[in-house]
């Protein structure tokens, strides 16, 4: 093991930090530059000014107090998300099933505020808390024993999961938990206020939320980049049969890392009911999960750059809303953007890989 953690950390010299800066960055630029030329020719032959629209898409978020506590409070969640990814990521797996984890949370959180909403409201946020991050655990190990157990690859695995999780979601808000003389598909009854996270002023912005997201990366961070259980989990990431001999109980940190990552993901979508809807809505995700698998993948599950990316990330989304508005296209014009930057990002490593290799 001792040769293998020479491999995974060699020392570092100034020159070689210098490359590994360069490298770092030479791929994010040449997907930033082939996303923009894509986005731009999209907005052209849509007969809109691509300068307008990204002076829009870029600080809109930031033109008023309410929008940036609306980007911060989706940057939350998505970051909590995101960050669980980095641990799959890192050990091999392409976590697809994220989405019903967060929506597994969610329901978990509700059953606290159900069952005990007499309870005073800093302990029932502690229950809603630690309940979504069981559900969602419980919901990852699922797709995690398919996965070893079964031979059923965790990609599809956690997609019919996702469709499993969104129709109990929807069955609850329909069902046993409609609103009183009513089946509206909006969702359940809004919590009372007193239960609602505590917001700055008349802003929309609940502190616990990304101060919860942002000691969720640092965790993660120095579990997988400081510890041997992270260098563990990277040695399975690179080739789970070497790791195994080498004595690396590669099951068991699978297993850990899909708890660990459906724990946040939970943990994201108890945000979602407590911070940001107050209620549980049939589309609890709002697509926050598949949008922290496009963070996780255009940064190469890196937890350094998971706080940025996020942060931009929620900023195009929180902007394109004005968009239909102000230009007359639609705001889904974020998605382009952020969907090509993952594919030229991926793109420009594949050929980066071949020029190399």
């Amino acid at each position: 093991m001792q040769s293998q953690e020479l491999n995974l950390q060699p020392e570092p010299g100034r020159k070689q930090a210098s490359g590994t800066w360069w490298a770092t960055l030479r791929l994010p630029l040449l997907a930033l530059g082939g996303a923009l030329a894509l986005t731009t020719l999209v907005l052209l032959s849509s007969g809109v000014s691509p300068l307008q629209a990204y002076r829009i898409l870029i600080f809109g978020a930031f033109s008023t107090p309410v929008r940036f506590s609306d980007m911060i409070m989706l940057a939350a969640p998505l970051l909590l998300c995101a960050t669980g990814l980095t641990l799959t990521f890192s050990a091999g797996l392409y976590n697809l099933g994220v989405e019903g984890q967060l929506a597994l949370g969610a329901v978990a959180a509700m059953l606290p505020l159900r069952l005990f909403p007499e309870l005073p409201p800093a302990l029932l946020w502690s229950l809603c808390f630690a309940c979504a991050a069981a559900g969602g655990a419980l919901w990852a190990l699922l797709a995690a024993w398919l996965r070893l157990s079964a031979g059923v690859s965790e990609i599809f695995a956690g997609l019919g999961l996702n469709f499993l999780a969104s129709g109990l979601a929807l069955y609850l808000v329909l069902g046993p938990w409609r609103r009183s003389g009513s089946a509206s598909m909006s969702g359940t009854e809004l919590l009372p206020r007193e239960l609602w996270l505590p917001t700055l002023g008349a802003l929309r912005l609940a502190p616990l939320a990304p101060l919860l997201a942002l000691l969720a990366l640092a965790l993660v961070w120095w579990a997988v980049r400081q510890t041997r259980w992270g260098l563990q989990l990277r040695a399975v990431g690179l080739n789970r049969v070497a790791a195994d001999r080498l004595g690396v109980p590669a099951q068991r940190r699978i297993a850990e890392a899909m708890a660990g990552c459906g724990a946040l993901a939970g943990m994201a979508g108890a945000i979602q009911v407590l911070g940001v809807f107050h209620q549980l809505i049939p589309n609890i995700s709002s697509g926050v999960g598949l949008l922290g698998l496009l963070v996780a993948l255009l940064v190469r599950a890196d937890p350094r750059w998971v706080l940025p990316v996020a942060v931009v990330f929620a900023s195009f989304t929180v902007g394109s809303v004005q968009l239909p508005l102000a230009l007359g296209v639609d705001s889904s014009i974020a998605g382009v953007l952020q969907g090509a930057l993952v594919l030229f990002a991926l793109l420009a490593r594949g050929l980066s890989r071949r020029v190399t290799g």
